[in-house]
């Protein structure tokens, strides 16, 4: 079993990220069984579809290395890099724009969202992201590939790319990544707006808890949070027409590892003002750790970039039969 799975360097992670995928990363590079292995990669490359100063887009890799390496990925156990340090990933990219076609990216919802009605002013790199999305798997042979359900379209598109480059070439030469899709990976909202995702790009800070945040800001931020004023009900269910206090439960939750039902219990008939004291002692307790490791690290630029080159190294030796095989399918010389 081979995982794969990035993340972009767009700052600071926030418990969105940690709860929603970071965790279950952790989770299955401790699991993982003799023989398997998981590549966790930095996706600077990709990151150039939008305009970023130089100094902010090293920074940004750098921290957040220190930061995935701050949560729990070893970089002893686990293949930790950045994009651009393996060539290798623009080099099948380029192959694969080939084989990829107009009409299936046309299909893309995550352009037409993010491009919306400019879509004419759209960077090219931002239409044919997916098809380098397809080479980061395929290069590695990834079995596995952790996905959110907005990503659940690229790697279905990952998926015909190498079926059409297999069949064209008359090669068996890429292998067909499945989703890992956790049953319990957390959904975290908006701490100001229950029915929007926690989100980096959302202009209030109000909205997140930053890993980084220290004990009075993330207190703060949870007294703060929007929530209503009715009671909690004995069950989750009844929560289903409350989005602010349906997430508040669900991060309780999925900090605690005690079901949604358990913590509505606990607290029925009670309002806010005892269940958000209490959920920001967890947290609290939780990601304190997770910050004195992350503000020790994030200032060595050395040994962040020691722990990259390393798995760069690695990671160029793992994709270098696969690159080797696709120019030598298409025929073209090296």
């Amino acid at each position: 079993m081979r995982v794969l799975s990035g993340i972009q360097p767009t700052g600071n992670l926030h418990l969105g990220n940690y709860l929603g995928a970071i965790r279950n990363w952790v989770k299955m590079q401790d699991e993982m069984a003799s023989g398997s292995q998981c590549f966790f990669f930095l996706a600077d490359m990709h990151s150039i579809t939008v305009h970023e100063e130089r100094a902010q887009r090293l920074k940004n890799v750098r921290e957040m290395a220190a930061a995935l390496i701050a949560a729990g990925i070893d970089p002893d156990r686990s293949v930790l890099f950045n994009q651009a340090r393996v060539p290798a990933h623009a080099e099948l990219a380029w192959l694969l724009n080939g084989t990829a076609r107009i009409g299936w990216l046309n299909r893309m919802t995550q352009f037409k969202d993010k491009a919306g009605k400019n879509r004419e002013g759209a960077s090219v790199g931002l239409f044919v992201y997916p098809v380098l999305q397809a080479a980061d798997v395929l290069l590695y042979q990834a079995t596995h590939v952790p996905v959110g359900e907005d990503q659940k379209q690229h790697l279905e598109l990952t998926r015909d790319i190498a079926v059409k480059f297999n069949t064209d070439f008359g090669v068996d030469l890429f292998t067909l990544p499945e989703p890992i899709i956790p049953k319990e990976t957390a959904r975290i909202m908006s701490l100001r707006d229950g029915s929007a995702k926690m989100s980096k790009s959302d202009p209030s800070d109000m909205s997140r808890i930053n890993l980084t945040d220290d004990d009075d800001t993330i207190a703060s931020k949870v007294r703060k949070a929007k929530s209503d004023a009715d009671v909690l009900p004995e069950t989750y269910a009844d929560l289903a027409e409350r989005p602010e206090a349906k997430n508040l439960v669900g991060i309780f939750s999925a900090m605690t590892g005690d079901s949604t039902d358990a913590i509505c219990a606990r607290f029925a008939g009670q309002g806010f003002g005892a269940l958000k004291p209490a959920l920001a002692d967890v947290l609290v307790e939780s990601l304190r750790p997770i910050r004195q490791r992350f503000e020790a690290l994030k200032n060595d630029d050395v040994a962040l970039d020691a722990i990259l080159q390393k798995g760069a190294a690695k990671a160029s030796a793992a994709a270098e039969p696969t690159l080797r095989g696709a120019y030598d399918a298409v025929g073209l010389m090296r």
